[in-house]
C-alpha cells in the first residue's frame, strides 16, 4: 500500500514534546524576571541610568513573551488543522466501512484520501485540482445539472422543461460553473470537518448565483431566478434561504458527489485524456460562443433591428423566435 504522502503542519515536524516543555519553562522563568523588573520600576527608587536598563530589560522581555505567543498560536492552528483532518479522515474511513458491511443498493462514495491515493498510483492526467480535472468537473457539472432538473421539474409539475443553458446538447454552463467553483474552493477542504465545507458551500455558491445572475442581465438584460419576494435577499439575485440550500449543497458536494465523480474520471485511460478533454473544450467554446450570438440576436429582434449582414441573418433564420423560446422556455426579458 502506498504510504499517504500528504503535507504534515511544518511545526509538528520541528517540535517535540520536550521543546515544547523546555519553551514552557523558559517563558515562565522570563515572566518571573518581567514581574521582578516591573516591581523594581514601580519602587522609583532607581537612577535615572537604572530606570533606563530596567525599562529596556522590561521590553525586550515583553517581546520575547510576544513572539512566543505568536509562534503558540501558529503551532496550535496548525495542530487544530491536522486534528480536524485526521479525525475527519478516520470517520469517513469508518462511515465507508460500515456501509459496506450493511451492502447498500448504492455503494458508498470512496473517500477523498482514497481518491488522491488512487490518483497518485496511477499518475493520471487529471490527477488533484488540476486545469483537465476542473474542466471534467464542470463539463459533467452542466450535464448532470440539467438532468437532475428536468427530472425535479418532472416531479414537481409533470412536464418535462429544457432546462438548457446553450443551444448544442442538454448543457447548462451555470451548473458547470456552480460544480467547478464548489471544487475549486472546497478542494482544500476535502478532508475536513462538514461545518467548514457548509461555510464555504454557502459563500461560494452564493457568489457564483449573484454572479450569473448579474453577468445575465448585464448581456441580455434578462434573469432566470428573481429571489426578491424571499426574506433577507440582495437585490433578488440570492437570499439567505438559498444560500443555506447552496451550504448543505456543499457539504454533498465535496463528501459525496465529487469524490463519486473523481471516481469516474480516474477510469478515463491516461493515453485518450488529454485529447479528449482538449476537443470538449473546444466543443464548448463553440456552443458557448454561438448561444450567445444566438441570445443577443434575439434580443435585437425584439428591439425591432432588422439583420444587417450575413451573420445575423443567418441566426435570424436557423435559430428564429419560436427556437429560441423552446430552448430557453424559462428565461425572463426584464421589460416582461
Amino acid at each position: 500500500m502506498e504510504k499517504n504522502k500528504s503535507k504534515k503542519p511544518e511545526l509538528i515536524k520541528k517540535t517535540d514534546l520536550q521543546t515544547m516543555r523546555d519553551n514552557y519553562q523558559q517563558a515562565a522563568l522570563r515572566k518571573e524576571k518581567l514581574y521582578v523588573l516591573l516591581d523594581m520600576l514601580e519602587t522609583q527608587q532607581l537612577s535615572p541610568e537604572e530606570h533606563e536598563r530596567v525599562y529596556e530589560q522590561a521590553e525586550k522581555h515583553i517581546q520575547e513573551l510576544k513572539e512566543e505567543r505568536e509562534q503558540m498560536i501558529l503551532y496550535m492552528a496548525e495542530e487544530t488543522v491536522f486534528l480536524d483532518e485526521a479525525e475527519t479522515r478516520l470517520k469517513e474511513i469508518m462511515r465507508v466501512t460500515r456501509k459496506r458491511e450493511k451492502r447498500h443498493i448504492v455503494s458508498p462514495a470512496p473517500t477523498n484520501a482514497q481518491i488522491d491515493a488512487a490518483e497518485r498510483k496511477l499518475r493520471h492526467f487529471a490527477q488533484g485540482a488540476s486545469f483537465y480535472k476542473l474542466f471534467w468537473v464542470f463539463f459533467i457539472g452542466c450535464f448532470a445539472g440539467v438532468i437532475v432538473e428536468r427530472l425535479w421539474c418532472f416531479i414537481r409539475t409533470g412536464t418535462i422543461e429544457p432546462r438548457v443553458g446553450l443551444i448544442y446538447g442538454p448543457l447548462n454552463p451555470v451548473y458547470g460553473i456552480g460544480a467547478l467553483a464548489l471544487t475549486w474552493a472546497l478542494y482544500p477542504l476535502r478532508n475536513r470537518s462538514k461545518l467548514l465545507s457548509f461555510i464555504g458551500g454557502m459563500i461560494i455558491g452564493s457568489v457564483v448565483e449573484y454572479g450569473c445572475s448579474f453577468v445575465q442581465e448585464m448581456l441580455t438584460g434578462s434573469t432566470s431566478w428573481d429571489y426578491s419576494n424571499q426574506p433577507f435577499n440582495l437585490n433578488g439575485r440570492i437570499c439567505l434561504l438559498y444560500s443555506v440550500y447552496w451550504g448543505f449543497l456543499g457539504v454533498l458536494w465535496i463528501k459525496e458527489l465529487y469524490p463519486r465523480m473523481a471516481k469516474g474520471i480516474l477510469k478515463i485511460p491516461n493515453r485518450v485524456g488529454k485529447p479528449l478533454t482538449i476537443a470538449l473544450l473546444v466543443f464548448m467554446i463553440f456552443d458557448c460562443v454561438m448561444s450567445g450570438l444566438s441570445v443577443l440576436r434575439w434580443v435585437e429582434r425584439r428591439a425591432g433591428e432588422p439583420a444587417s449582414n450575413g451573420v445575423e441573418a443567418y441566426f435570424d433564420e436557423h435559430y428564429p423566435d419560436e427556437r429560441m423560446q423552446a430552448i430557453y422556455s424559462n428565461l425572463v426579458f426584464s421589460e416582461e
